[in-house]
């Protein structure tokens, strides 16, 4: 994918892809995914057991030796989501990736990327495991791990999210 603010970690028979809106400011300035201060993403991976130890934001890539995948909606813009513009989005580009690679788990870190790709208000969406697949894939709603977000943080639904993952076996 040229021109993209993050590069895709995607292959085939991923157990999870971790979706996000878009990079953010602090992401896209250091080239690596969920860069930004105060950002939970590579520290509850590891609380969760799905990697064994802490990685750093560029390290993104080493995820797929986990058999974890990540990717954004706005591959082509950068910011808060607040900030970003309905042409940004790409749900179409990002439902063709995706059904491509077929990973047994789609999770989005957050509400806003789950609504884009589901069709409905951001309010309308519950966290955890969604009755709705995209192609044979689950889709699991997860609280943003980035600090704006704090509020809304919950690791309970991350923890629920690596169970799903242990109880549906190996990719």
């Amino acid at each position: 994918m040229e021109n993209c603010v993050l590069v895709d970690v995607l292959r085939s028979e991923l157990n999870i892809v971790f979706c996000g809106t878009a990079a953010g400011r602090k992401s896209a300035a250091r080239g690596a995914y969920y860069a930004g201060p105060g950002n939970q993403f590579w520290p509850v991976l590891t609380e969760i057991g799905l990697v064994p130890c802490r990685l750093e934001p560029e390290e993104f890539r080493s995820l797929a030796k986990f058999n974890i995948g990540l990717t954004d909606i706005a591959k082509h813009a950068s910011g808060a989501d607040a900030h970003l513009k309905r042409h940004d989005f790409d749900v179409d580009g990002f439902k063709k990736r995706l059904l491509k690679f077929a990973p047994r788990v789609i999770a989005f870190n957050g509400k806003k990327a789950a609504s884009l790709v589901l069709g409905c208000q951001t309010r309308s969406v519950m966290y955890g495991l969604q009755a709705t697949k995209l192609g044979s894939a689950m889709l699991f709603v997860l609280p943003s791990t980035s600090a704006a977000a704090r509020r809304y943080w919950n690791t309970q639904h991350w923890f629920d999210l690596a169970a799903l993952l242990r109880s549906s076996g190996p990719a």
